[in-house]
């Protein structure tokens, strides 16, 4: 029987571990001091070269290449990029570390292996090396004359010549004069690239401040008389000879963003930073490599840096008094004994309907999630906490957001875009601040990052102070942040006025927009939002979960404690882990899910009888949140991560399943012999689990 065929995949895949393998063992030769540095660093070039080789490989594989059916092909070929990535970036850092900053005889051998390397630039770097070997051998020149390496010819595609002065600022950093010129020996992603000067020494250079071709002859290297001529010219065709530059390297650049990446130095600062901290938002955003309107996310940064300030898992717990001694918003009907309804200043219910024109990030990046953040906005603060809807997106129209799919069984919470605002804010200001996201991953280095594509806002009344009417409006996408004024998304998109009828309806349309609509609910809805917190956004389809949980918050620190000014740790499994629902949405939807599957078996009479209500949605709740949150098999939250949103599915609806069949055959809703089944893994005890700190929860006004 002839041995099975390999695919190009499966080749590929051998490649990717021969040269972790050969990595791997390079840093550890490092790391003992074995060996020449000069010889690490010539290792670490080949294995730049050929990683970045297989990877061109990789890209270029389809699935009809293939002798043979493969399952789950894309996610194996993203898989093996991803590798690559990761190892190319330990490459590029190792590079820096080996590279030194001052002369190096090895430097011209560098430069040949790279320029033999090359397929595209073969013959003419063959022409050069030859060129170095006839100025070698001609007249009689002076010991460091022949360490030094002659400037090449200006047809070499790897000569530069520099802008502007540029002074290292760390070990590694070349620095050179305005007209050097210099040899590229290696380009990377990151915009810092390795070149040699023609006294052979070697260092990084941002690539802002080089220009293509020396400029000057060879013989007249050191005449500088038309250096001034040469400068107005220069700066005239700057803007295109970038842009010439970033379509080699296969980046989209506006006008915008290049000019701002050429004239400001200390955006150089941050690429530096992210060379060991890894913020791609950054890099990206110095290089002019996204468009001019976009911004690192002004929402996103304020969920990560202020910790569970601005999170709905905080907005949920109860708010004390200004004497901290009672509760701002929290009461009881000494009638009905159900938490007492509240009435606040702003309070609206809206559907995210759409976003068009809304343009895409350049070349070099994967989105890895298309959202909106949203929020209660007076102008200069955010008041209430962030909440995220994802948008739902179709390749033939990339320009076009879309949000609330048609699915069968329950929408998930995270793409709903039916919402509510409650807000106790007396700004004459207040309205909903959209921010339009992206959160991606560079291809080259696997950085992450979260980007804004631009900002709306619509303000809650009119000019007279009365509440906006309910219908559809259309808002136009302003770039920059919230806080910036007059800023297009796309530099090709502006604003002016437009001569002509025909034309101002065709400039209307090709203005990004973000379409939404205000909206009135029906009784029951109303009534249980008049239960909750006086400041929270969130999914209009978790209202009554949320007044379930405010009804038993409610229950347990208005009744059930000795006193009001008793602050002991309170024994509730609910109220300590059901705000984390809020900050992971899947399984806010496993809760909605488990608790429609108990209401259909409840009767009417049941469903208005608020006790047995509490004490069903405690034993459902139990028998299935309270188990995931504690299950060794669930990874950890990660948001905008596929592989980690799709394992946690997989544990979630398998759990639950398996949970349901054991309450069938035990008769018994959350019973406790589910935590000792050997069949039902269940982390290590902590007290924290069962824990409600009131003193720590609690937020202040």
């Amino acid at each position: 029987m002839p041995p099975k065929r390999k695919g190009p995949l499966q080749l590929v895949q051998r490649e990717v571990d021969e040269v972790k393998k050969q990595v791997d063992s390079l840093v550890k030769d490092v790391q003992s001091q074995g060996g020449s540095t000069e010889e690490a660093f010539r290792r670490c070039q080949e294995l730049q070269m050929s990683a970045e080789k297989t990877l061109r490989t990789l890209k270029k594989l389809t699935k009809a290449d293939e002798p043979a059916p493969v399952g789950n092909y894309d996610q194996r070929k993203q898989d093996e990029e991803r590798r690559l990535q990761n190892i190319l970036e330990r490459l590029n850092t190792l590079s820096l570390e080996l590279s030194p900053p001052g002369p190096s005889t090895a430097a011209g051998d560098v430069s040949k292996e790279y320029s033999e390397d090359d397929d595209d630039d073969e013959d003419s770097d063959d022409d050069d090396d030859d060129d170095e070997e006839d100025a070698d051998n001609d007249g009689d020149e002076d010991e460091d004359e022949k360490r030094a390496v002659k400037p090449p010819s200006q047809s070499d595609p790897r000569i530069y010549r520099v802008l502007s002065d540029f002074k290292g600022e760390q070990e590694g950093d070349l620095s050179v004069q305005r007209g050097e010129v210099l040899r590229i020996i290696r380009k990377t992603a990151d915009g810092w690239w390795l070149a040699q000067d023609t006294k052979g020494n070697r260092g990084v250079v941002p690539k802002t401040y080089l220009k293509f071709g020396s400029g000057v002859d060879d013989e007249d290297d050191d005449e500088d008389d038309d250096d001034d001529d040469d400068d107005d010219k220069d700066d005239e065709n700057e803007e295109e000879s970038s842009e010439e530059e970033e379509e080699q390297d296969g980046e989209e650049l506006t006008a915008d963003g290049d000019k701002q990446s050429r004239t400001s130095h200390s955006n150089w600062s941050t690429v530096r930073k992210a060379l060991t901290e890894i913020d791609a938002t950054d890099v990206l955003s110095a290089m002019g490599a996204i468009p001019s309107g976009f911004r690192p996310s002004t929402l996103n940064k304020l969920l990560v840096d202020e910790g569970v300030t601005y999170r709905g898992s905080h907005h949920i717990q109860p708010e004390l008094s200004q004497s901290q001694l009672s509760f701002k918003d929290l009461f009881l009907d000494p009638d009905t004994g159900r938490v007492r309804a509240r009435q606040v200043q702003t309070c609206v219910c809206f559907t995210l309907w759409s976003c068009k024109m809304i343009p895409t990030p350049g070349v070099g990046v994967q989105v890895l999630s298309r959202h909106i953040r949203l929020c209660a906005f007076d102008g200069t603060q955010v008041v209430s906490n962030i909440h995220t809807v994802r948008a739902t997106y179709n390749s033939r129209s990339p320009k076009t957001w879309s949000f609330s799919p048609r699915m069968s069984g329950i929408l998930p919470t995270l793409l709903d875009g039916d919402c509510f605002l409650r807000c106790n804010s007396v700004s004459p200001d207040l309205g909903i601040l959209f921010e339009l996201g992206v959160t991606f991953i560079r291809n080259s280095t696997g950085e992450r990052g979260d980007l804004s594509c631009g900002w709306a806002f619509l303000k809650l009344t009119d000019d007279t102070g009365n509440p906006l009417p309910n219908r559809t409006y259309e808002l136009p996408v302003n770039g920059g942040t919230p806080y910036e004024k007059d800023v297009a998304v796309e530099a090709s998109v502006t604003r002016g006025s437009q001569t002509g009828v025909f034309q101002q309806m065709l400039h209307a349309r090709r203005q990004p927009k973000l379409i939404i609509k205000l909206k009135s609910v029906n009784s029951r809805t109303r009534t249980q939002l008049s239960l909750l917190p006086d400041t929270l956004l969130h999914c209009l389809s978790c209202v009554h979960l949320l007044a379930l949980h405010r009804q038993l918050l409610a229950d347990t620190l208005l009744m059930d404690r000795p006193t009001m000014q008793n602050a002991d740790l309170i024994c509730s499994p609910i109220l300590s882990t059901f705000p984390v629902l809020l900050d992971q949405p899947d399984l806010l939807d496993a809760l909605r899910g488990a608790w429609l599957d108990a209401e259909t078996n409840m009767s009417r009479a049941q469903k208005r009888d608020l006790s047995f209500l509490k004490q069903e949605f405690g034993k459902v709740y139990m028998s299935s949140i309270y188990f995931l949150l504690h299950s060794p098999s669930l990874p950890c939250h990660r948001w905008a991560d596929p592989s980690s949103e799709e394992q946690r599915a997989r544990v979630i609806y398998a759990t639950l399943d398996s949970l349901k069949h054991t309450q069938h055959t035990t008769s018994q809703s959350g019973g406790p012999e589910v935590f000792v089944d050997a069949m039902h893994p269940h982390l290590a005890f902590d007290v924290t689990e069962l824990t409600f700190d009131l003193l720590c929860v609690a937020r202040l006004v």
